[in-house]
C-alpha cells in the first residue's frame, strides 16, 4: 500500500459532472489499495471571477492584500466540500479541510505567501482512520491567524509540500494535458510526450515558459525529493514522471525545447569602458524590482562598449526609463530597445559541456535564416534570443535538427582522437 497525494486543477473540477469524475478516480485508487490525499484548485475561472469582483468594488484602486486572501481562499473551499460529498456518495469516507485546518503555516506576505512549515498530525490521523482528506490548495495560515494564499498555481505547491510532509510515495498532478512534451504541440505537432524528466530540467522548462507546473512546486519537489507525475484527468495514460535524472555519466540527454514570447531587449550603446559599468546599470533596475534575464557585454573597441540585457515585456517601459537615465549618467551614445524579441531554450542534462550541441542548434537556425541576438548557457540549457517573428519557425527547426519527435536524444561524449562531423 502506497500513500499518494493527488492534485486536481481547475479544469478538472470545473463542473459538478467533472467533480464526480474526479471522485470516481479517487475511489478507484482507493480500491486499488492506496491511501489517497487529494488537493484541489478552485473551479476553472473562479479565481478570475473573484479578482474581477474585487476590482469592481475597489474602482481600479489596489485591493487590500489581506482582504484579497480572504476572498480568493473561498474558491477552493467550494471544491473541497463538493468533492468530499461526491466521495461519500460513492461510499468512500472523506473529509474536507482548509489550509489552516491542516496546519499549513506560511509567512505573512499576503497574496504570495511561502510555506514555512506543515504539521501533518491531523492528516495522518484521518488517513489512519481510513478517510480520504480533501485539502484546499493555494492557501495557508500566517502566525497571526490570518488566511494567506500562495499566488497563482499555488495548489501545485500545496500538493508537493503535503507529499513531502507525509513522506508520500508520489505526488500526482492531474491537469488538462497528459504529461510534459518535448515542446508545445501547438507549435510543433510532432512534439512527443516525455516518459521521464529530471527536476533540474523541469525547473528550467517551468522557468522558461512551460505552464505545466508552477516553478515553486518543482523547486519544492526537488529540494525534498518528492517524485512528481503529471497526468491528464481526462485521458488515461502513464503521464510524465519528474524525478532525479539517471543515465550515462558524461552523456548529454536532450529533453525538450522551451520558449518565451514575453521578452524585451535593451542596449546601452557606446559606453565608456570602465570597472563597474554593469553594476551602475543594473543596480537601479534591481532596486525597482525588475528581473533581468540574459546579459551581454561586448569587448571594448576604442575605449567604448555596448551593454545589452533582457527583461520581461511587462517591465519593458519601466526598464527603458531607468536605462535612459543611466545612459545619460554614463555618457552612453544612445539607448537601443526592442520589445519584439523572444527566447528559445534547448533543455537537457549536460548541454553546456558538449560543443556539438551548440553547433547543431546554431546550424539549424542558420539554415532557417534566423538571426541570433544573444546566447546564454547553463549545465541544463542553451538559450538564444531571436526576433519574435522567428520564434515558432526557430522552435520547429531545432526540434527537427535534434530529432526530438523520434525519442530521447543522447549525445555521447567524444572520445580522444575523434573529430566532430
Amino acid at each position: 500500500m502506497a500513500l499518494i497525494v493527488q492534485k486536481y486543477g481547475g479544469t478538472s473540477v470545473a463542473t459538478p459532472e467533472r467533480i464526480g469524475a474526479v471522485a470516481d478516480k479517487v475511489a478507484a485508487a482507493r480500491d486499488a489499495g492506496d491511501d489517497i490525499v487529494v488537493v484541489l484548485s478552485a473551479m476553472a475561472g473562479e479565481t478570475d471571477r473573484l479578482v474581477g469582483l474585487a476590482k469592481a468594488v475597489c474602482d481600479r484602486h489596489r485591493p487590500n492584500p489581506r482582504e484579497m486572501d480572504q476572498l480568493l481562499a473561498s474558491g477552493e473551499q467550494v471544491t473541497v466540500a463538493l468533492l468530499a460529498m461526491a466521495l461519500e456518495r460513492r461510499q468512500v469516507s472523506a473529509k474536507s479541510f482548509l489550509g489552516h485546518q491542516v496546519a499549513i503555516h506560511t509567512d505573512q506576505v499576503h497574496t504570495k505567501a511561502r510555506i514555512a512549515a506543515i504539521d501533518p498530525t491531523r492528516l495522518r490521523a484521518e488517513i489512519d482512520a481510513g478517510r480520504v482528506p480533501v485539502v484546499a490548495g493555494f492557501q495557508g495560515v500566517a502566525a497571526d491567524g490570518d488566511l494567506t494564499t500562495l499566488g497563482r498555481g499555488g495548489s501545485d505547491t500545496t500538493a508537493v509540500a503535503l507529499a513531502a510532509a507525509l513522506s508520500a510515495s508520489e505526488c500526482q498532478i492531474y491537469t488538462d494535458v497528459d504529461g510534459v512534451y518535448t515542446t508545445d504541440p501547438r507549435v510543433v505537432p510532432e512534439a512527443r510526450r516525455l516518459d521521464q524528466i529530471s527536476f533540474e530540467e523541469m525547473l528550467e522548462m517551468s522557468s522558461l515558459g512551460s505552464k505545466v507546473l508552477q516553478i515553486r512546486a518543482v523547486e519544492f519537489a526537488g529540494k525534498y525529493n518528492v517524485p512528481l507525475r503529471v497526468l491528464s484527468t481526462f485521458v488515461d495514460g502513464p503521464g510524465t514522471l519528474i524525478t532525479y535524472g539517471k543515465g550515462a555519466m558524461e552523456s548529454a540527454v536532450i529533453s525538450g525545447i522551451a520558449f518565451n514570447r514575453d521578452e524585451a531587449q535593451l542596449t546601452l550603446v557606446g559606453v565608456k569602458d570602465a570597472p563597474g559599468i554593469a553594476a551602475r546599470v543594473l543596480a537601479p533596475i534591481a532596486a525597482a524590482g525588475v528581473e533581468v534575464d540574459m546579459i551581454l557585454q561586448n569587448v571594448a573597441r576604442d575605449g567604448l562598449l555596448d551593454f545589452t540585457f533582457t527583461v520581461h515585456r511587462n517591465d519593458y517601459a519601466y526598464a527603458q526609463e531607468i536605462v535612459t537615465a543611466a545612459a545619460k549618467a554614463l555618457g552612453a551614445a544612445r539607448v537601443e530597445s526592442d520589445a519584439h524579441v523572444a527566447k528559445i531554450s534547448l533543455v537537457g542534462m549536460g548541454v553546456r559541456s558538449h560543443a556539438e550541441i551548440a553547433a547543431k542548434l546554431f546550424g539549424a537556425l542558420a539554415e532557417a535564416n534566423i538571426r541570433v541576438r544573444m546566447v546564454s548557457t547553463s549545465e541544463v540549457k542553451l538559450s538564444v534570443v531571436v526576433d519574435e517573428k522567428d520564434l515558432e519557425e526557430g522552435v520547429r527547426a531545432i526540434h527537427r535538427a535534434f530529432g526530438l519527435e523520434q525519442g530521447p536524444v543522447r549525445i555521447e561524449p567524444r572520445r580522444e582522437g575523434t573529430k566532430a562531423h
